[in-house]
């Protein structure tokens, strides 16, 4: 046995669950695996390929016959298929109700394979692989030679893309799946046994991944039936949209369903299916407008996000039927969706200072409510509040690597925070009038910024150049060592200064 595993825990402990898990027949197991092992000499990749191979032949029974064998290993590929695929584990009943198959026989499917899988005793706990290798033995065609249990990784992707959204069209079939009493905010997270009853965790699943499963089976290749106008997609969005977006309000998961539909958007043939691209987009722009309330009120879907919407929404035109008949009187609204893609709501005084992290993923604000905030560019979620600053924030910038925020501040410090914890790192103090602009130098650190103060352009603590009357400025922004003045006659003046001392 040593020398088989070649210095592999992962088989040598495979090996010897099979082996145990034969309890009388042990001796057997032992018997078939070294039988079955190549030569000391052979990769040990390999060896652990025939323990798989061996583990997955021996969980049917022999007294089977050819046939039985044959559709119980078909059975067998179908399950492992999916359950290496999953983007989220689940239970064995949850996996059961998402591929609708008979609880049953995915327990016989699983009973002889506790070497390779973890199956809770608890029914509500998810399965796992005891190694991620199998995995990657599972979908090479290279190292699972048998093609009886070899798993495409598209088809088993377009297998969960179909069985998620036949769930779905289940499942999601009249409003108010949590039977709120009114349509005005929940107040708090619901708590997960409440909204397993209404949104069990396979219905959950497949709400936030479906599209996750459709990209990866790159059903472009087939989207006769998939992606083209009146094709599968395009019917379920028609039908389903406003209920899926509430499903994903209830479980907290709106921000991954906006990752959803532009990772709709990207993946659908505009010229090749232009209603449902055009469908999609209405859709994405309804959402983004109203993301802030639909988070805090799902219902408010079918209310404020649908009365509120441009007259020639193609979401508003669908689902306009779903507005509550006692909203009587509807005001007139813009006929179309304005330039502006949403509005990043939360702060409680008047923003200053925005700028967008080198990836162009997040967005950070600094506020005359004394916070500086972290914003998801993609989705308009909040990420972060950074508090700490006892004056306005005037200034907000990102390190080059995107990893650090820098905020000035009327307090006349300068604060260092962690972008992805919204620790605060560091309070830079020193200076003896209001921080008015900051700014990383290219290799990271903190340069000494340009501001105005008192008509003078300053750096750091050195006042350069004193502002006649005719260029004070009403507002203004620094990029590196440029300063742009704008001015209540409409003038932009733009000063650019070297780096290094100025000496007279």
């Amino acid at each position: 046995m040593v020398q088989r595993a070649s210095g592999l825990f992962v088989w040598a402990a495979t090996a010897c669950r099979f082996i145990s898990e034969g309890k009388r027949y042990a001796p057997r197991r032992l018997d078939t695996i070294l039988e079955g092992s190549s030569s000391a000499a052979t990769a040990p990749e390999k060896h652990l390929d025939e323990v798989y191979i061996t583990v997955l032949k021996q969980s049917t029974p022999s007294t089977y016959t050819d046939e039985e064998k044959e559709e119980s290993f078909a059975t067998l590929r179908h399950v492992l298929g999916s359950i290496v695929v999953l983007l989220s584990p689940l239970a064995a009943h949850s996996l059961s109700r998402l591929l609708d198959f008979p609880k049953g026989e995915i327990d016989q499917s699983l009973e002889g394979l506790h070497a390779i899988l973890v199956v809770p005793e608890d029914q509500t706990h998810p399965l796992r692989l005891h190694h991620p290798s199998f995995r990657d033995f599972l979908l090479s065609a290279q190292r699972c030679c048998d093609p009886r249990f070899q798993v495409e990784q598209k088809d088993a992707h377009k297998v969960l893309t179909n069985h998620c959204i036949q769930l779905m069209s289940q499942k999601l079939r009249k409003k108010n799946l949590y039977g709120l009493r009114d349509p005005g905010p929940i107040g708090s997270q619901i708590p997960f046994e409440e909204l397993a009853r209404c949104l069990p965790p396979e219905l959950q699943y497949a709400c936030e991944y479906w599209v996750s499963h459709l990209q990866r089976s790159e059903v472009e290749i087939d989207n006769k039936q998939y992606l083209d106008d009146d094709g599968l997609i395009h019917v379920f969005i028609q039908q389903y949209f406003l209920y899926w977006l509430e499903a994903l309000s209830l479980a907290g998961k709106l921000s991954e369903g906006i990752h959803a539909i532009r990772t709709l958007e990207d993946i659908v043939d505009a010229s090749q299916s232009p209603r449902l691209y055009n469908f999609i987009y209405d859709a994405k722009r309804f959402v983004l407008y109203s993301r802030s309330i639909i988070e805090k009120a799902p219902l408010q879907l079918y209310c404020s996000a649908l009365v509120f919407a441009p007259e020639n929404s193609l979401i508003r035109k669908q689902f306009g039927e779903y507005i509550p008949p006692w909203i009587l009187m509807k005001t007139k609204v813009q006929a179309d969706w304005s330039n502006a893609l949403q509005a990043l709501e939360g702060h409680s005084g008047w923003v200053s200072s925005v700028a967008f992290s080198p990836n162009g993923k997040q967005v950070v604000s600094g506020s005359r409510d004394r916070t500086a905030r972290l914003w998801d560019s993609v989705t308009g979620a909040a990420l972060q509040t950074l508090e700490g600053h006892s004056g306005w924030v005037s200034s907000v910038a990102f390190s080059p690597n995107g990893k650090q925020v820098v905020s000035g501040s009327r307090d006349r410090t300068v604060r260092l925070w962690d972008s992805v914890t919204g620790a605060a790192l560091q309070t830079l103090e020193g200076h003896s009038a209001p921080v008015r602009s900051v700014a990383f130098s290219a290799d990271g650190s903190v340069e000494p910024a340009l501001s105005i103060v008192r008509n003078w352009v300053v750096e750091g603590e050195v006042s350069l150049l004193w502002l006649p009357p005719d260029y004070r400025q009403t507002c203004m922004t620094v990029w590196n060592k440029v300063i742009a003045l704008g001015h209540v006659s409409g003038r932009i003046s733009i000063l650019g200064f070297k780096e290094g001392p100025k000496y007279i």
